[in-house]
């Protein structure tokens, strides 16, 4: 009843405003001294013109907008409508003659001025209306909140553009946020002087301190959406020199409906230092591959894993089952899901499972029948795995090994593992064993009808044990910062970005392809590691000291994405190469891994490694030793890492964006 109400009451003031705007015309156009004639006339033909402009809006779609959220989208559309009307009634007066008799042709002849003036003094009234709605319901909004008081901050914004704009203007209506903006800067000469929504554009960044000073700001808000890496350091280290806050406003993947929630304004982290670009997917394909399939993630509640399971339930999925072995870990994703998709509660499925167990996981593919698979699982700490070879060899070679025999009996139509960068030229255990994975997984692929593919990446920033978050609890109990050396350099990218490609890359394999993402330029640890320092408040080498305690077992001064022998080229997706290599013969890597497995089982450390070696000739293991407990490999194996590393820096160190397209191709014989 409500509803219809104020429906009811939206058609009357338009029908009101219109009405008036045509009468407004009229006396404008005769300057306040209407003649008889032309009185009659205009009273005569005031219902018709009003049907006919109502008419034309209601057409348009003009009446089905929310007045409450009026904007230059309907305000354009209320004009083209009323353009429209406007042409119509210019049309009969120029025909009047020729559709009515002489006598009845006056009471079609409106002036062309009143037309011309009801035209903009009817858009005025329309837009008018709606206008003054929003704004009512604006102070209503803001004087309704019951919110506690807070102390405004002066706050200096840096971005004059669009997210400028959708700030200012959300600063304006939330008063509980805070924040009093004292203005803008931008490297934009031709914005400085200027207003947006209320609030000056001062200066360029490079006054930025200064600004701030004069104008009293205590704190700085970014408002860029998705600011490259090198703009967000010059812009943290402006704040640091000047000793101010720097803040930021959330990426543009999280605003929603064209405005920012402020509510979210965060400290600028160590993802917004690196300045990933963002992703561009084709959605259609990945939507074509997910939808209504049955998926399938192992390692399910890991950090890539669990980021997989959260990217595949929006391309809804008929079921998605989530193995791990991690009874908690299981339990929190499958927990969030449901929660951030109910539609999907009854598809998916938590599977408490080893993916070394055999009976398990055939009758878990027995009783789902998976289309995809997401091989995720994996035991991962490079120095963990040196000390417990073993278990690196069960589960990420055999266990890879027994999923990839069962989408293979079973029929899957795509499996896609997860590898490392650490299998490149190996020289731990952990990237050994995914490189032997890698092999049999592409051996397999030519005997098969499923689509094996392998992607390859770096590490991932903040990952459960990653470099990241050991940092941030050095840094909490206020050090030391503990780095292994000073030249260490690593590849990084967000989770999200590196499981956004994978599902990319799945897409794209025909079998026995080992993808590569682009993971930028490599960025040295402990550059990442005095960012992080900054970004918590401290200064590095004064408050928070940085120790350099050696490599560790199995660690490299450089990770590598691919290898010469692999010919990486380019793929239709910027950021996807593409490497082939002659792939090893199944039934002799077969035969390998028959002699591995018993090994693994009964043998010693150095027994495992010297299998290694044979199946990846590549290997150039670095045991560790008696002192090397805490994590720091000693001795001639140090220095013949050090070395090793450093002779291949300078080739294969640089960004995979320059060295790939260079690496020579090798073809398979007969190919």
């Amino acid at each position: 009843m409500r509803h219809s109400v104020a429906r009811y009451t939206q058609i009357a003031l338009d029908l009101s405003g219109l009405a008036a705007a045509l009468w407004v015309a009229v006396l404008l156009r005769f300057e306040g001294h209407v003649p008889l004639v032309m009185f009659k006339r205009a009273l005569f033909l005031t219902p018709y013109i009003i049907a006919l402009q109502y008419g034309v809006l209601a057409a348009l779609g003009v009446p089905r907008f929310a007045w409450r959220y009026v904007g230059l989208r309907e305000v354009t559309r209320i004009f083209a409508a009323l353009c429209v009307a406007g042409g119509l009634l210019l049309a009969m007066r120029l025909g009047a003659g020729a559709f009515f008799t002489p006598s009845n042709a006056q009471y079609a002849m409106l002036p062309i001025g009143v037309i011309g003036i009801d035209l903009v003094v009817s858009f005025m009234a329309v837009s008018g209306l709606r206008v003054v709605r929003r704004l009512v319901g604006e102070r209503q909004d803001a004087g309704g909140r019951v919110l506690p008081e807070r102390e405004l901050v002066r706050t200096m914004l840096v971005g004059a553009g669009q997210g400028g704009l959708l700030v200012a203007k959300e600063i304006t209506t939330r008063r509980d946020l805070g924040i009093e903006a004292v203005g803008f800067v931008d490297d934009d000469q031709t914005k400085v002087g200027t207003v947006l929504h209320g609030i000056p554009v001062l200066g360029t960044t490079a006054e930025l301190g200064a600004l701030c000073h004069k104008h009293g700001a205590r704190e700085v808000l970014i408002t860029f959406a998705k600011p490259p890496g090198k703009a967000i350091r010059r812009l943290k280290a402006l704040c640091d020199d000047a000793g101010l806050s720097a803040k930021i406003i959330p990426g543009v993947y999280e605003i929603v409906g064209g405005q920012v929630n402020l509510s979210r304004i965060r400290n600028v982290t160590i993802e917004d230092l690196l300045g990933r670009d963002p992703v561009t997917l084709e959605l259609a394909a990945i939507s074509a591959s997910m939808r209504d399939r049955t998926i399938v993630v192992t390692g399910a509640g890991g950090s890539i894993g669990s980021e997989i399971c959260r990217q595949v339930c929006l391309f809804q999925p008929s079921k998605l089952l989530l193995v791990e072995r991690a009874e908690n870990n299981l339990f929190q994703i499958h927990r969030e899901l449901l929660a951030a998709h109910p539609p999907l509660a009854n598809h998916v499925v938590p599977c408490v499972a080893d993916i070394t167990d055999a009976v398990r996981m055939d009758a878990l593919f027995r009783e789902h029948k998976p289309d995809v698979i997401f091989h995720a699982a994996a035991h991962k700490h490079v120095p963990m795995m040196e000390w417990n070879p073993g278990e690196a060899v069960k589960n990420n070679v055999f266990g890879t090994r027994l999923l990839a025999d069962l989408a293979h009996s079973h029929g899957v139509r795509q499996f896609v593992m997860i590898s490392t960068d650490k299998a490149v030229n190996p020289t731990s255990v952990m990237g050994c064993s995914k490189r032997i994975a890698e092999i049999y997984v592409q051996a397999l692929a030519r005997h098969s009808q499923t689509r094996f593919s392998t992607v390859r990446f770096g590490n991932v920033l903040g990952s459960a044990g990653s470099v990241i978050p050991i940092f941030q609890e050095q840094i909490a109990r206020g050090g030391p910062v503990t780095i292994t050396h000073p030249e260490m350099k690593r590849y990084f990218m967000t989770i999200p970005e590196a499981c956004q490609l994978v599902l990319q890359a799945g897409t794209m394999g025909e079998g026995g392809e080992i993808f590569i993402l682009d993971m930028g330029e490599p960025v040295k640890i402990v550059d990442l590691a005095r960012d992080l320092i900054r970004l918590s408040g401290f200064r590095p080498d004064e408050d928070i000291e940085l120790q350099f305690v050696g490599i560790r077992p199995g660690e490299k001064l450089f990770e590598e994405l691919s290898m010469t022998a692999e010919g990486a080229e380019r793929t239709r997706h910027p950021k996807i190469y593409i490497g082939r290599f002659q792939p090893f013969d199944l039934q002799d890597i077969l035969a390998r891994l028959s002699h591995l497995r018993h090994i693994a089982d009964v043998g010693t450390p150095e027994q495992i490694r010297s299998i290694f070696h044979e199946i990846v000739p590549e290997y150039a293991p670095v045991v560790p030793t008696a002192q090397s407990a805490g994590g720091v490999a000693e001795g001639s194996a140090k220095n013949a890492l050090l070395e090793r590393d450093v002779a291949i820096a300078p080739e294969r160190a640089g960004s995979l964006m320059h060295n790939l397209p260079l690496l020579p191709q090798e073809v398979p014989p007969g190919s």
